[in-house]
């Protein structure tokens, strides 16, 4: 397990003084960088031979935002490796052990060389150890996609939207849908499906349903295809 502890920044709260769900998704994401940097498998090791780790799907739920200035503490470890799949959970916490948020995630690891996915080496399973997994109840890593939608205006991939791997970070994807949420609805889960990467220069064409609680974007292609399907659940 990896843990490091924070405070809630200015430039990651809302209008109501609230860490953002992107804040919440970018700590996630940085521990399991911090992580394998820390055991000698991070991103100068991958690029070397020519491995990334590109996220399949999340599942996050928030239990409470944290406030403004509120100390905090991430955690994240693998319980679990099969093929080329890595699967990892993470936590965020008060100091007085609070939970605040969790998630699951599935990672795949692709051979950039043949841009395909390919098995773990020896070496990044000798590098990890792993923990029992979270307690939360995981659903499908595939997200249905609702049969009627409504198209929204098409918009192009920003250069601040790619990461070192050279195409639309995951938790931007999840910045572009909630855009389209209904005002004043709080987000407690949020589930996402990496289909394809989108690169700088591709349009994104967003598809929109709302099913009870549920928002559902799809972020696709020209032709309706996904970039990614993001599901939004929550409350006014």
């Amino acid at each position: 397990m990896y843990s490091f502890e924070s405070k809630v920044r200015y430039s990651e709260v809302d209008k109501e003084g609230k860490i953002t769900l992107n804040a919440i998704l970018d700590y996630f994401q940085d521990s399991s960088f911090f992580h394998s940097e820390e055991l000698g498998v991070g991103i100068k090791f991958l690029a070397e031979q020519k491995l990334a780790w590109v996220l399949s799907s999340w599942q996050v739920e928030i239990k409470r935002y944290p406030f403004y200035g509120e100390h905090v503490k991430i955690s994240t470890w693998p319980y679990d490796f099969k093929g080329f799949f890595g699967f990892r959970n993470f936590t965020m916490e008060t100091d007085e052990g609070e939970m605040l948020a969790y998630a699951n995630s599935i990672w795949t690891l692709l051979d950039l060389s043949k841009g395909r996915p390919t098995r773990l080496t020896t070496e990044l399973m000798e590098a990890y150890q792993l923990s029992p997994k979270f307690p939360m109840s995981c659903e499908s890593r595939k997200i249905e996609l609702p049969k009627e939608t409504q198209a929204k205006e098409p918009f192009p991939v920003h250069k601040y939207h790619i990461d070192t791997n050279q195409h639309v970070n995951n938790g931007r994807y999840v910045g572009m849908a909630q855009e389209y949420l209904p005002e004043g609805k709080r987000v407690w889960k949020m589930r996402a499906e990496y289909r394809k990467a989108a690169v700088y220069g591709d349009v994104i064409h967003p598809y929109i349903a709302e099913d009870g609680e549920k928002t559902i974007v799809n972020l696709a292609d020209g032709e309706e295809k996904p970039y990614a399907i993001i599901e939004l659940e929550g409350s006014r």
